[in-house]
């Protein structure tokens, strides 16, 4: 199980892959204007987002427009877009460069009201199959995943947070890295429902992504992170 969960880096320079787990159930939908089918949202950013799509799932024509409503736990938006890509899984929607739209997906996806949402994963006993050595693992559906990872002696050995387009990773002996999320596609394993995620990893860690994970760390409550791990991952993450 280990080695499932090193870095494997891919045969372009700077692109580094993760497989990460995966939490079978997700809150954030978009449901279609006209045949308002209801599309489960696998990544959102202030840009755009990504729809998961059902093998029944219908074929859009790149370029084409889209609108509809995003809900997010008592939270609606109403977004307009156009379709930039399709695989059979997968659907990319870009957001109209309007302002009205852009600020309301702004305000939408603002930190203090993601963090509302965050969920402790490894608190969840049944029907979740947590890797041994995953302490923490806080998640708010598309735009939040924070994994604390530890040693056999219970130290804190990696930390990897994923906000919006945003990748920060620390890892013991390592150090620190910073880079953008590239893509995101589920992984067939009899083990462990998981994801691989594409990153591309910037030559040196971007100050402005590390204080903007910074600021994200430092309003979760003690209740979800604990005082003592959020010191040592403000400490490391700087």
């Amino acid at each position: 199980m280990e080695r499932r969960f090193n870095l494997i880096k891919s045969d372009f320079e700077k692109h580094e892959k993760r497989i990460l787990p995966r939490f079978p159930f997700c809150y954030l939908t978009f449901k279609t204007d006209g045949n308002s089918r209801v599309y489960e949202i696998k990544d959102i950013s202030h840009t755009g987002m990504q729809l998961s799509l059902k093998e029944d799932g219908p074929f859009f024509e790149i370029d084409a427009p889209i609108s509809g409503h995003i809900h997010w736990l008592g939270n609606n938006l109403d977004v307009t877009g156009m379709v930039k890509w399709q695989t059979p899984l997968r659907i990319g929607i870009e957001f109209q460069k309007k302002k009205d739209l852009l600020n309301n997906v702004y305000h939408f996806l603002d930190t203090q009201e993601i963090v509302k949402r965050l969920k402790p994963l490894h608190t969840v006993h049944e029907g979740l199959d947590i890797p041994a050595r995953l302490k923490y693992w806080l998640r708010a559906d598309g735009p939040v995943e924070v994994f604390v990872w530890q040693h056999n002696g219970g130290e804190i050995a990696k930390c990897q947070v994923l906000f919006l387009e945003t990748f920060v990773e620390w890892e013991d002996g390592v150090g620190l890295k910073t880079g953008r999320i590239l893509s995101k596609r589920n992984v067939d394993s009899p083990l462990i429902t998981e994801d691989e995620w594409v990153f591309q990893i910037d030559a040196d860690p971007d100050q402005n992504k590390i204080e903007r994970v910074n600021s994200l760390l430092d309003l979760i409550s003690t209740e979800l992170l604990p005082e003592d791990v959020k010191i040592f991952l403000a400490r490391q993450l700087s």
